[in-house]
């Protein structure tokens, strides 16, 4: 991890939800969720050229990393941590 990212701080309130739906993921794939995700929404934040990161930072890097045979459950486990997701839903 960067420098910068180790600085950038987390939106309490998004912080909050990413912990809740972490604690959501099954076990087996917990740490390596918690890894990539955390990592790409740190880097969406720095992209958008924020000061935190926030819950949209946090909703992209869960749908951009999250394997697409996990979908269905990534879905439902946003929606549990209550997440505002729908935005980034991939369109049908």
């Amino acid at each position: 991890m960067s420098t910068t990212q180790a600085q950038l701080k987390w939106e309490s309130g998004a912080l909050a939800k990413y912990n809740g739906m972490i604690t959501r993921i099954p076990l087996f794939h917990r740490e390596i969720a918690k890894v990539v995700v955390q990592k790409k929404a740190l880097q969406n934040a720095i992209d958008r050229g924020g000061c935190q990161v926030e819950e949209p930072d946090i909703v992209k890097a869960f749908f951009s990393e999250v394997p697409k045979a996990f979908y269905s459950l990534m879905v439902r486990l946003l929606d549990e941590a209550d997440f505002n997701y729908k935005n980034y839903q991939a369109k049908s």
